[in-house]
């Protein structure tokens, strides 16, 4: 068991780090799940390891004092070596790609409502305003591209056609990152079947797909929605449950589409409620938001039931 800095200390410690342990005799290896870890989980598999990745925050609390890497290498040790120790599913290259697309998604989304909001407000110091939305935008680009308004100065003018011009190619940008994920959505039959589920589209399925390698490390579905961050914070202690709002700890951007997804059933729902009473009935004691974040981790169980079961989504009888 060694100390996961590997890619970091490899020139000074291992000059051919897969040489050295191609040497070593079959043994299990804990590794911090930190950047490239999935791809030296990998490399250390094919020469017949066991390798366990670990989250950073599971291992911080075994390290005793004065960090250093021969303390956080005598933590690793020990929190590997745990019984009931919750470790990172390996990821292949192709769901790692598969992420890559959401992640560069999430830059592309910054990317446009940054150059948005600084076209807004340039021209808003013309006192040229647009209402809020897609719409909005588009008149303020056609404000731009009109040569014969006089409200925007030559200079002034210049600059803007740069970001209209930047805004236009990250919109390209972010359609075709969208049909790929789409592709990548249908490309597998578990992602198909999950998106026979209310409130889970491509986006999500091909997330998902990508995010849990391997549902088996979580022992129930409420281990996923927890990872998720989709169940309450407790406070309890003597014997009392103290339950608060919803941790929200864990995949922040599986919370945050699972939830975007509950809300459009939620909407459905109170129009259309014969067809979910049980989602009905909840709107009538709590609150849309409540309701729709107990639809979400309802639909993370599902999600895991469905993965680790092969089967394809029923739609819940009334009883």
């Amino acid at each position: 068991m060694l100390e996961s800095a590997m890619p970091h200390q490899g020139k000074r410690l291992f000059p051919q780090p897969v040489k050295f342990f191609a040497k070593l005799p079959p043994c299990l290896i804990g590794i911090e799940a930190c950047a490239s870890s999935h791809y030296w989980a990998r490399e250390l598999l094919a020469l017949g390891h066991d390798v366990k990745l670990l989250p950073a925050q599971y291992v911080k609390p075994y390290v005793k004092r004065s960090k250093n890497d021969a303390a956080d290498a005598e933590a690793i040790c020990e929190a590997v070596t745990r019984p009931t120790m919750r470790f990172v599913g390996i990821k292949s290259p192709e769901q790692q790609s598969a992420m890559m697309l959401h992640r560069v998604r999430l830059i592309l989304c910054r990317q446009r409502t940054q150059l948005s909001n600084a076209i807004r407000a340039h021209l808003a110091e013309f006192g040229v305003i647009a209402p809020i939305g897609r719409n909005g935008i588009e008149q303020l680009l056609d404000v731009i591209a009109d040569m014969t308004d006089g409200r925007v100065p030559t200079d002034a003018r210049m600059c803007l056609e740069m970001l209209a011009v930047q805004l236009r190619i990250v919109k390209e940008q972010i359609l075709e990152n969208d049909r790929r994920i789409l592709a990548s959505a249908r490309e597998t039959e578990l992602g198909r079947r999950l998106m026979e589920i209310p409130g889970v589209g491509p986006l999500l399925a091909s997330a998902i797909v990508a995010t849990v390698p391997d549902p088996a490390i979580f022992r129930s579905g409420r281990n996923l929605a927890a990872w998720i961050g989709l169940v309450p914070r407790q406070n309890s202690s003597g014997g009392k449950e103290r339950l608060g709002s919803i941790t929200k700890a864990g995949n922040s951007y599986l919370r945050q589409m699972l939830i975007v997804g509950a809300m459009a059933v939620v909407r459905y729902a109170e129009r259309n409620g014969a067809k979910r009473p049980w989602l009905v009935q909840l709107l009538a004691r709590r609150k849309t938001k409540v309701a729709a974040v107990a639809l979400a981790n309802k639909n993370a169980r599902t999600i895991w039931a469905m993965m680790t079961s092969g089967e394809r989504y029923r739609e819940p009888l009334v009883a």
